[in-house]
């Protein structure tokens, strides 16, 4: 994705399933599950070794999903996600070796921030989409809704702990671009191949974020 066109691509689908891939045998099924309820968008966290190979796998079978490498720590994962076919990497943190890495290389990231000392690191190296985490544990909307007073040019994207009974209220404050959440493929899920739970998860957060944009 060029440009800032992979942040309206972000801010157009309005949530993003963060998931961790045991085995990359699942990571194309699951895959097929996002994309055919309506959310052509994964998250694929480096917390496990499948991660590189299911972000690769699933990039081979469905080239326009927006997928990204989430738990990126290091450079050196932040290059692995790229090569497998990430669009981009996100961060839990603000690490600057692996920002200005990323920089150098011409690999988009969002990384990590919490507080206003992080968000001026994050300015101050020409970024401004940001991932606010971990969300709830942090202050929640009313953190949010203090960073976002001071730095309003900032695009954020609330994770951890946000789910369908929060979520709107997230989505209703103009820089949140969209927000990243578990609910949608649990580990365990995935684990057991419920396909059919993860289904209906995707129909239900689809069906609750387009109702409310068409209440607006």
């Amino acid at each position: 994705m060029k440009n800032n066109l992979w942040i309206e691509t972000l801010r157009a689908l309005r949530v993003m399933p963060v998931i961790q891939i045991e085995n990359a045998g699942d990571a194309v099924p699951l895959a097929k599950v996002l994309v055919e309820n309506g959310l052509p968008a994964a998250e694929i966290t480096f917390r496990t070794e499948a991660a590189e190979e299911s972000i690769r796998r699933i990039r081979q079978a469905y080239s326009d999903i927006v997928l990204c490498a989430g738990t990126v720590l290091t450079k050196e994962q932040a290059q692995l996600a790229t090569e497998a076919g990430a669009d981009f990497v996100v961060s839990p943190g603000f690490n600057p070796n692996t920002v200005q890495y990323c920089l150098d290389n011409d690999i988009k990231i969002i990384p990590g921030v919490n507080n206003p000392s992080l968000v001026e690191q994050a300015l101050e190296m020409g970024l401004s989409a940001l991932k606010f985490f971990p969300a709830e544990a942090s202050g929640g909307l009313n953190m949010l809704k203090s960073l976002t007073g001071p730095y309003g040019n900032i695009q954020l994207m609330p994770t951890g702990g946000v789910n369908p009974n929060n979520l709107l209220s997230y989505l209703a404050i103009p820089q949140v671009i969209a927000c990243g959440g578990t609910w949608i493929a649990p580990t365990e899920a995935v684990r057991n191949h419920d396909w059919d739970i993860i289904a209906k998860n995707v129909r239900e957060t689809c069906s609750l974020v387009m109702g409310n944009e068409d209440g607006k």
